[in-house]
């Protein structure tokens, strides 16, 4: 008998104790880290090629406001030319019941990127005295108040000139 209320008090303390935890909490502007790359070269864009490479970073937000119907709220730079060349999308992401702070990851699937040549030559040409060029993107992303994240740089990636 003592035995099992024993078992029964410390069960019912376990329980306690987990229904105690607080869920984390993260400040109101996104943060965002790097996960991963699928690879680091991608042939250039052009009419016969569908090469791809796909990043992937984590985010958290706390107040849980990330994601839009309407806007463009992920931006990617190409940090040759610090220009925001893409543009995506996360879609509207509801909060957590009870818990405002989210947390996850986005992936994202680049399919058009170009040669930038020191020659003159035209983007997007197959190369005549460059065979690659040499890229990284900055990546952002903004809620629906309009607080903007962390900036985070990808590994290099090798664009095929040809």
């Amino acid at each position: 008998m003592i035995r099992r209320l024993t078992y029964i008090l410390g069960l019912y303390l376990a329980v306690a104790c987990f229904a105690c935890l607080k869920p984390p909490v993260y400040p109101i502007e996104p943060i965002i880290s790097m996960l991963s790359m699928t690879k680091d070269s991608i042939r250039q864009a052009s009419i016969i090629s569908d090469d791809s490479i796909r990043i992937t970073f984590n985010y958290t937000d706390g107040d849980g406001d990330l994601g839009d119907s309407d806007s463009l709220n992920v931006f990617l730079s190409d940090n040759r030319t610090s220009s925001v060349g893409q543009q995506f999308k996360i879609p509207f992401l509801p909060e957590n019941a009870g818990a405002k702070g989210i947390s996850g990851e986005i992936a994202l699937t680049i399919r058009q990127t170009c040669c930038i040549y020191s020659n003159g030559q035209l983007p997007c040409t197959a190369g005549v005295d460059q065979l690659k060029d040499t890229m990284s993107y900055s990546v952002q992303i903004k809620d629906r108040a309009g607080h903007y994240s962390n900036s985070i740089t990808t590994p290099p990636i090798y664009i095929l000139c040809k």
